[in-house]
């Protein structure tokens, strides 16, 4: 009876301080929640602009303060510049559609012949564009239900494209931070790995460095490449909406689509409104855009560096669906990252291990 009452009063005491220790972590996390994404974002970016950091470091003397600074901003300023730029765009074609569409100014022009030649869409494409150039109330009004789900789809994302923003801006700066304090960082990532994985976590370590640096380069770097140079190509070309096409280039060419299904509708536009040479020249523009990914890729991912199509695709919609814009890097980074780490631990010898302490 003795050894019964001490065992209940045992496992009392275990179930409170396993309670107390789950409450606290849950509390902990649902604080730190908001944070979690743009924490993910700045230990990626860190983690991918290091050998840049080292190099400007060294450069300037070992001062590594100023040279996690300067990156910081150089970052910002890569992100807030194009951003303002296409935002604004965006904004004055809306605002100019709104007030056209009040006054009754906006006229569409009547579509070229060459149009009905266009396979499949071409005829139904050459009479809808048709019946608009003569009537584009009357056009609108037919097609209100869809511009009114349209319309609420564009808001939402707008909305969830300006938080992303905000938490790009959060994550460069923790990056910053993450960079001033570098060598303590990765003692600190080393030590975990070691910790969780034994002898071959320096392994995995390392191999986790060096998937991110390449995905983070030769995926989401080619993509950001690529939509900044096709808003560049539709800021020129004053196409409307110039900012909600490089947002939708960005998206595509993250999940490995490629930019060809935003960027050939603007080029058959651009002919259709503009005089030849401008449209012979964005559709040169147009082509260098769409296929300077198979050029980059090649240098920038990295040898060995192998990974399906369907797990960045995956990685990056469910990453958008949960978290917005920020979501689309990070999740496409975390499930190549644990892609990798799981085939290496799949794959790993059951004596290497053994052996390597062993040798230790």
């Amino acid at each position: 009876m003795t050894d019964q009452k001490v065992f209940v009063s045992n496992a009392l005491e275990a179930t409170i301080r396993i309670g107390v220790i789950i409450l606290l972590a849950a509390w902990c996390f649902d604080i730190a929640q908001p944070f979690i994404i743009p924490i993910a974002w700045g230990i990626i970016i860190a983690v991918a602009v290091y050998p840049g950091y080292a190099k400007l470091r060294g450069m300037l003397g070992g001062r590594g303060g100023m040279a996690a600074t300067s990156i910081a901003v150089l970052g910002l300023a890569l992100l807030i510049t194009p951003t303002v730029m296409l935002s604004t765009t965006l904004v004055d074609s809306v605002q100019g559609l709104a007030k056209g569409l009040q006054e009754g100014t906006i006229s569409v022009p009547p579509p070229a012949e060459t149009m009905r030649g266009w396979p499949l869409i071409g005829e139904k494409l050459h009479a809808f564009w048709g019946e608009a150039s003569e009537d584009l109330s009357a056009t609108l009004t037919r097609i209100a239900p869809q511009l009114k789900v349209a319309g609420s789809w564009l808001l939402s994302s707008a909305a969830g494209v300006g938080f992303g923003i905000l938490q790009f801006v959060i994550a460069i700066i923790i990056a910053g931070f993450l960079l001033a304090s570098a060598e303590g960082g990765a003692q600190a990532a080393q030590a975990i790995a070691i910790r969780l994985a034994g002898d071959s976590g320096a392994d995995f370590a390392k191999l986790a460095e060096a998937t991110v640096r390449s995905v983070t380069r030769g995926i989401l770097g080619v993509a950001l490449i690529q939509s900044l140079l096709a808003g560049l190509g539709f800021m020129v070309m004053a196409i409307p909406g110039a900012g909600l096409w490089a947002l939708l280039c960005l998206l595509l060419s993250v999940v490995q689509i490629g930019v060809a299904l935003i960027v050939l509708p603007t080029v058959f536009y651009v002919f259709s409104t503009t005089d030849p040479i401008p449209a012979i020249l964005f559709l040169i523009w147009s082509l260098f855009v769409t296929l300077l990914d198979n050029i980059l890729k090649p240098i920038l991912l990295g040898r060995g560096v192998e990974v399906p199509m369907a797990v960045i695709f995956v990685g990056a919609i469910g990453g958008f669906i949960n978290s917005g814009i920020i979501g689309l890097f990070v999740g496409a980074v975390v499930l190549v990252l644990g892609y990798k780490l799981f085939l290496a631990w799949l794959y790993q010898k059951p004596g290497a291990q053994a052996q390597s302490a062993t040798t230790s």
